[in-house]
């Protein structure tokens, strides 16, 4: 009953969204006006350097087969899944000649590192005090901290993180203002490699915390104090047990069904890079690296960091799906 009611249309809405979010992915970039060949072409002329014009075609021809961009795009289509099949995203157009994959796996690390930590970290704050504060939403502290969060909350990301740059990078000098690591070092698992990256990494994670923070404690706050006000916590009250238990067992409890769907949903979207974080701090991670293929056209590069969090954000939401029963029992698989 499982398997046939649950598990296979599951399975089949699963791939379903893989195929459709991939094709979307593929057929976009080339719409673009720009030509990454006759860009290529164009880069080398501007370099000084010279083309016989008796080679110009053969090297748009040649470079359009390797790039992966000869036939219809019926063939291109046809053979971009062949590739996909076994990890092969073609070669970057602007990174040539390296694979678009050995770029995506050099840039992953950093990213997942930052943005895993921070999510989490972010996560698990905000909703421990958002569920206390809206449990005890009268209390004079309650109210102080919403204060302090609707004052945080609204200030755009960019200023936040250019603003924690600017004071700790520029005038304070506590922290790196750009990169992963200090440059010419070797990476290993040393102590000293170790803090040099944590220290680099301080002001991208320390800006997603904060803002991070301020937002998953609204969301848990108003779930908390709907929760509330639901009549078996009321009979909870009025039968003496005590507030803690009522707080946790019941009430932020419940709150927490929601939050741990957002959660998944975040953490699919790791692979996809903290955009904006990693532009503003020159940060080595995916997200920068897909802002370089955006703005070069980069069709291979923006399709193999795309499809990964396509990928990525499905396969998470379909895990919670399975997953959600254990949390809510109220849910049944049918």
């Amino acid at each position: 009953m499982f398997v046939k009611k649950y598990l296979i249309p599951r399975l089949l809405q699963y791939f379903l969204v893989i195929f459709l979010g991939i094709t979307i992915v593929f057929f976009i970039p080339r719409m673009a006006p720009t030509n990454p060949v006759q860009r290529t072409i164009s880069e080398l002329k501007s370099r000084g350097t010279y083309l016989d014009p008796a080679y110009v075609e053969q090297m748009i021809e040649d470079l359009t087969e390797l790039y992966g961009l000869s036939g219809s795009w019926f063939e291109q289509y046809k053979d971009f899944w062949q590739r996909l099949f076994t990890g092969d995203f073609g070669i970057s157009f602007f990174q040539f000649p390296t694979p678009v994959i050995e770029l995506i796996k050099t840039a992953l690390p950093w990213t997942v590192g930052l943005l895993l930590c921070t999510t989490v970290l972010s996560w698990v704050i905000g909703n421990v005090i958002g569920g206390m504060a809206g449990y005890a939403h009268n209390k004079r502290w309650s109210k102080n901290l919403d204060v302090i969060i609707m004052v945080i909350r609204p200030i755009p990301y960019y200023i936040f993180a250019l603003g924690l740059l600017i004071l700790f990078g520029y005038v304070v000098r506590i922290f790196p203002i750009a990169g992963g690591a200090t440059i010419g070092k070797t990476p290993s698992f040393t102590l000293h490699y170790i803090l040099d990256v944590l220290k680099h990494a301080f002001l991208p994670a320390l800006s997603m915390v904060v803002l991070g923070v301020a937002s998953w404690f609204q969301t848990t706050k108003l779930i908390v104090q709907n929760v509330n006000a639901e009549d078996f916590v009321q009979y909870a009250q009025l039968g003496g047990i005590k507030e803690r238990k009522i707080m946790f067992k019941y009430v932020i409890r419940n709150a927490m069904l929601p939050q741990i769907t957002n959660l998944a949903l975040s953490l699919g979207q790791i692979l996809s890079g903290a955009l904006i974080t990693e532009i503003v701090f020159s940060y080595p991670g995916v997200g920068n690296l897909l802002f370089s293929a955006i703005t070069t056209g980069d069709y291979n590069l923006i399709m193999g960091i795309t499809a990964l969090s396509i990928m990525a954000i499905t396969t998470m939401v379909l895990i919670v799906d399975l997953i959600y029963p254990l949390f809510d029992p109220r849910i049944k698989y049918k």
